[in-house]
């Protein structure tokens, strides 16, 4: 076997890193997740204005909904068919970042709701759901990845 310099070692072990880093920085949730989440805001705050009582069985059934899905796609391994990595090279902060944007999301959506609702505006938890759908839907995927950034995860 041939000796190999130090140099070159470390040369490699760097190109091996950087690798390593490009694909980390692919790992995030699907398209879908996002707009499906988005949906799931603006009935939430349509429930809330028509049915209040029901606003409350359905942020349930939402809560319970995401559960299902969360333990699949919050690892953040699944973004796509063609990569999948191991839990190793995708950390374990993802879910720890995704929880605490929602738990941040659902705290501007009820401060929106109650500016607006003491503004006199009519459907506040429509008008803040709809706006946090837009949000969501739209802005997801960069704010996961600011917030990634953030957290080194």
């Amino acid at each position: 076997m041939d000796a190999i310099a130090s140099e070159q070692a470390r040369a490699s072990l760097d190109a091996a890193e950087h690798a390593r880093r490009q694909v980390t920085e692919e790992i995030g949730l699907p398209p879908g997740y996002w707009w499906a989440m988005a949906a799931g805001w603006l009935v939430l705050g349509a429930c809330g204005a028509v049915l209040p009582w029901l606003a409350g069985i359905a942020a349930g059934l939402f809560g319970a909904g995401h559960a299902v899905f969360a333990s699949r796609l919050l690892t953040g391994r699944r973004r796509t068919r063609q990569i999948q990595v191991s839990a190793s090279v995708a950390g374990r902060r993802i879910p720890v970042v995704v929880v605490g944007m929602l738990l941040g999301l659902v705290a501007v959506t009820v401060l929106a709701a109650l500016a607006l609702d003491a503004d006199g505006a009519g459907h506040a938890s429509i008008w803040a759901g709809g706006l946090m759908a837009v949000v969501i839907g739209f802005g997801g995927p960069d704010i996961l990845r600011v917030l990634r950034g953030w957290a080194r995860a």
